[in-house]
């Protein structure tokens, strides 16, 4: 039943942080709420290379990504780096081919990595990931 619990409450994506951009206002206008606010800190990682599908290695991605934090957080992310960037390339190497052809797919990979930063750092400390660069060659 724990094992259910977890699996479900991990798994299950967060909000889109877009559709939180908007909120109605009192009048029923939308009221705009600023994505980028004046706390939030902007943490790099490391760039990461992954080959994409089971042939051989022809194809890959070269990604770069920063994890939305704020600077009481900024030395947590840092020291978080290694497990972060090992949840993304576990994530990036189920992925085929197919995956980046869809053109939906960039929003649910960004929602993807955001929901494993999250999971690494807390939801208090990720507030979400920026693809700063992206690769498919």
């Amino acid at each position: 039943m724990a094992g259910a619990f977890g699996v479900v409450y991990f798994l299950t994506p967060s909000p889109n942080p877009a559709a939180l951009a908007c909120t109605p206002g009192a009048n029923g206008t939308a009221a705009h709420v600023p994505l980028a606010l004046e706390d939030h800190v902007y943490v790099e990682l490391q760039e990461i290379l992954v080959t994409i599908g089971n042939e051989p290695a022809t194809r890959y991605v070269k990604i770069k990504t920063s994890v939305i934090s704020d600077s009481s957080h900024m030395g947590a992310v840092k020291k978080a780096e290694p497990m972060l960037v090992d949840a993304f390339v576990g994530y990036l190497r189920a992925l085929q081919l197919s995956d980046f052809e869809s053109a939906d797919f960039y929003p649910k990979m960004r929602e993807q990595l955001a929901m494993r930063s999250e999971i690494v750092l807390g939801a208090d400390t990720s507030h979400g990931v920026l693809v700063t660069e992206f690769l498919l060659r």
